[in-house]
Formats: structure tokens, C-alpha cells, sequence
């Protein structure tokens, strides 16, 4: 039988977050699609596909600015956001997250311009590879942020969301270079948009199994209806790359569908969080589900007893 619950006349005990929708959505996306084509255009270069590189930092590029955007139009005004940056606290994702993406945005905006104009090509490549770097941490650190809050939804979730998240961008740069780059040339980020999916749904599945109830918040109301039709996008885009890669028109509406799927995820989690943080049985249940697990262990009795005052202590002889 579950644990009861009680709250305050059934009032939520978390505070709603105060985010915009959909601005704070799409942002995570937008981060997590210009990390993954960061690193997506060096692995290109490398390899000597000029045409998928140069759709690969293009994307980079206009994620990250995407992604600067929508996050000072949440936060109000673009004063809020250079407060942030005038520290770095390691201990706090968001601190960590404003570093990671002021100086990825310039450096992947540097690299797109050197691309479209030719100008100082050494130093738009350097700019490359260093916003490649910064690549990874820019799938997974919105992940982190949100799985720092006391939200059940995200907090729970904590081991997975990251590998969700990660994944999800790797599926969307796939994505975006199918959409954009001949079939020449695409063979690489068909791979990676296949992987990428398939990683995806296969960590979210882990993880809504891990989450026990809380699972719910995935599967229902909003949040389900945004879950279902990633998995759907999802499924569509790696079949239609994988049996059309080399029919431009296939292959294009393939990248479309893992684009399509990689942003409904991040509106799926987002909505996921707020319906978790409005019900108090979310909070409640799993931490009454917790105690009694604890307590329910060979020598919890045993310790749950008041400890013997030490001598130095008031109240003893």
C-alpha cells in the first residue's frame, strides 16, 4: 500500500517554476543542438566533408545566439544575464552553464563567420575547435541545472536526464546536417542522428522505470502527449534515415523528424516538472517511501535511538 500524504488543504510544497514556455523549452534545445554540431563540424573537417562541416557550424552558431536570446528574454532584461557573469561559482549549474555558454556563442558565432566570408580562416578554425571542446558540456549542463532544483520530476532523475539530454543533441545535429548537407557527405551525421535516438529513447525508457510514480508526470497530461510524439519523431527519423539516406528528399525529412523529436523531449521534460512540482504527493511519497526503507533495515533501531549525552553536554553529572 502507498504512503499517505497530507499538505496544507492539498497546496502544492514546492514553489512553481517561474521559466517561460516556450522560451525556456526551446533553449534547451536550441544548446544542446549547437554543443552537438560543434563537435559534429570538427569530426567533419577532419574527415574532409567540406559541405557538412560548414552546415554543422552554421547550426552551431545559430544555436548558441538562439540560445543566448531566449535566455535574457526570460530572464527579462539583458542586464540579468551579464550579472551572472560576473562570477564563477563551481558549485552552482547555472554559474557554470552562463560560462560555458558566453564564451561557446562567441567562438562558434567567430567560426560561422570565417566560414561564410573566408576571412582569417586559421583563426575561425582555431575558434572551431575550441567550441568544440566546449561542445559536450553544452548538451548536458541545462540537463544538470534542472536535475539541481527540487523539482521530483528532474531532481529524481538526476543519473539519467544528462544522458537523455546528451543524446537528444547528438540526434538533432544529425538532424540538421541531414537537412542540410548532400547526400555525398552525410553518411556520418546519419550515423550519429540513428545513435543518437536510439540512445535517447533508450535512457529515457531506464529512467522512467527508475522513477517509480513520478514516472507518471512522463506519461501524462501535457508532458505525455510531448514524450509520445518525441518517441514517434524519433522512430520516423531513424527509420527514414536509415532505409533513405541516399534519397535527398527522404533524407531530409528524416533530419526533420529527429529535430522535430530531440525539441518535443525537451518540451516533454519541461512539462514534466512543472506537474511534478504542482503535486505535493510527488514530494510527500517518495520521501515517506524513503524513511521506511531506511528504517525498515537490519540495525535501524537500533540507531534511531537518541545517543547517550556526552559528559561535557549540559544535563549530565
Amino acid at each position: 500500500m502507498s504512503p499517505d500524504f497530507q499538505s496544507y488543504y492539498g497546496r502544492p510544497i514546492l514553489k512553481q517554476p517561474t521559466w517561460k514556455t516556450p522560451d525556456v523549452p526551446v533553449y534547451l534545445f536550441s544548446g544542446g543542438l549547437a554543443g552537438a554540431s560543434a563537435v559534429l563540424a570538427e569530426f567533419a573537417a577532419a574527415t574532409g566533408r567540406p559541405a557538412l562541416a560548414r552546415t554543422a557550424r552554421l547550426g552551431a552558431c545559430a544555436g548558441s545566439l538562439a540560445g543566448v536570446g531566449l535566455l535574457i528574454h526570460d530572464l527579462g532584461r539583458p542586464a540579468r544575464f551579464l550579472h551572472m557573469l560576473r562570477m564563477v561559482k563551481v558549485t552552482s549549474p547555472l554559474s557554470v552553464g552562463s560560462w560555458i555558454l558566453s564564451p561557446f556563442s562567441a567562438l562558434s558565432t567567430a567560426a560561422a563567420v570565417s566560414q561564410l566570408t573566408g576571412i582569417a580562416p586559421r583563426w575561425g578554425r582555431a575558434a572551431s575547435l575550441v567550441a568544440a571542446v566546449l561542445g559536450g558540456p553544452m548538451t548536458t549542463y541545462t540537463a544538470v541545472l534542472l536535475a539541481d532544483t527540487a523539482v521530483p520530476a528532474w531532481h529524481d532523475a538526476h543519473r539519467e536526464l544528462p544522458v537523455v539530454f546528451a543524446a537528444s543533441a547528438v540526434a538533432a545535429a544529425g538532424g540538421l546536417v541531414l537537412v542540410g548537407a548532400a547526400v555525398a557527405e552525410n553518411a556520418p551525421a546519419a550515423r550519429l542522428g540513428v545513435l543518437g535516438a536510439g540512445v535517447e529513447l533508450a535512457a529515457g525508457a531506464i529512467m522512467q522505470g527508475r522513477l517509480g510514480m513520478i514516472a507518471e508526470r512522463y506519461r501524462t497530461g501535457r508532458a505525455g502527449r510531448w514524450m509520445r510524439a518525441a518517441h514517434v519523431l524519433s522512430v520516423v527519423g531513424m527509420v527514414g534515415t536509415l532505409a533513405g539516406r541516399r534519397n535527398r528528399a527522404v533524407s531530409a525529412v528524416s533530419g526533420l523528424a529527429l529535430l522535430a523529436g530531440s525539441l518535443a523531449t525537451r518540451f516533454g521534460v519541461f512539462e514534466a516538472g512543472k506537474a511534478s512540482a504542482a503535486d505535493p504527493r510527488d514530494v510527500v511519497i517518495p520521501q515517506r517511501a524513503r524513511l521506511a526503507a531506511r528504517q525498515s533495515q537490519p540495525g535501524a533501531a537500533h540507531s534511531s535511538q537518541p545517543r547517550a549525552a556526552h559528559p561535557s553536554q549540559p544535563g549530565t553529572s
